[in-house]
């Protein structure tokens, strides 16, 4: 039976940050001028081994978890990342496993994570057009080699999305070519309205694209949306498709919060457990593993910190006053 908050919303899923570097400087996540060679990452003795990673998935699965989300930074640059999906498949058969990656270095692992036991992978994909593309990524890397992982992955069975993140000025002209290029490989494209997550990335409401906006971009490009009925009440994403069974999803945690259904628990790269994206402190669970805690310990600690949640800042985004100090999303995962 899922385990429920204080706004009785159950734990069903877990996102797990399995580092906190990347091999892009996205504008909107990790800016090179804060994330440059000077920034200290975290030591390899800080960051959660995957035994630890997988002794805290299986206490989460008595209070009701149902999914796991292998995220970073870019995860595909942890070694051997193959080696934990199978390591949290062996936990139950029926255990839902995705990854989301930036893509570049899918072609190369898809086969071996699809045989670990990986369900799907998230890609993360902003533009079509090269020069945007490295613009937003600030990285040479192209978007033809996120195309190459995107077909790998379809190749070996692998379920795939594509996300995008829409700004205002940026790309929004690319919100066509997203589309086209994903139904022509039957994949569902989801637009991703721009998030104040962390505080290094400009964010201001301004460089907001709202899921109306973009909805209507989309429109302009394969034709009118209508509503699809959710598969489950905690989905991000809310479906449209047009008449001839195209869908899309609009992601907006801005425009319009989905707080009251969110399922979702994160773990940083090095182990404290959040209750939410915008969260400003975690709870330390590396501590408590390695002075020995049993898995009984880690499912009552985290049950306690569930029981306690009552996080809903895309709700309340507009009664602070005050800017609010949040982490940053490459060291909890989006």
């Amino acid at each position: 039976m899922a385990h429920l908050d204080a706004l009785h919303r159950p734990l069903l899923d877990l996102r797990i940050s399995v580092t906190d570097r990347c091999n892009f400087r996205c504008r909107y996540c990790m800016p090179r001028e804060h994330f440059g060679a000077d920034h200290v990452f975290l030591n390899k003795t800080d960051i959660l081994t995957y035994e630890e990673i997988t002794s805290i998935a299986s206490s989460m699965r008595p209070l009701g978890l149902r999914k796991i989300r292998i995220t970073g930074g870019e995860p595909l640059i942890r070694k051997d990342i193959a080696l934990l999906i199978g390591m949290l498949r062996a936990l139950d058969s029926q255990l839902d496993l995705a990854l989301t990656t930036n893509g570049i270095l899918l072609a190369k692992h898809a086969k071996t994570l699809k045989e670990a036991g990986l369900n799907r992978v998230t890609v993360s994909l902003d533009a079509l057009d090269e020069d945007m593309f490295k613009a937003m990524g600030d990285t040479d890397h192209s978007p033809k080699e996120v195309i190459m992982g995107i077909d790998a992955a379809l190749s070996v069975g692998l379920g795939v999305k594509v996300n995008m993140v829409v700004q205002r000025n940026v790309n929004e002209d690319q919100v066509g070519a997203i589309a086209n290029m994903a139904h022509e490989r039957n994949l569902v494209p989801r637009y991703i309205e721009f998030m104040d997550v962390g505080t290094t990335n400009q964010w201001n409401m301004e460089s907001v694209v709202s899921g109306e906006e973009i909805r209507q971009l989309v429109s302009n490009s394969i034709g009118p949306l209508e509503p699809v009925d959710p598969h489950h009440p905690s989905d991000v994403a809310k479906r449209w498709e047009t008449e001839n069974g195209q869908q899309v999803g609009m992601i907006q945690s801005v425009t319009a919060p989905f707080c009251g259904d969110c399922s979702r628990a994160r773990i940083s790269a090095n182990g404290s457990l959040y209750t939410c994206l915008f969260a400003t402190n975690g709870n330390d669970l590396r501590s408590m593993i390695r002075l020995g805690a049993e898995k009984v310990d880690l499912t009552s600690a985290i049950k306690a910190i569930w029981t306690k949640r009552k996080d809903r800042y895309s709700e309340q985004r507009n009664e602070h006053d005050q800017p609010v100090s949040k982490i940053e999303m490459s060291f909890i995962g989006g």
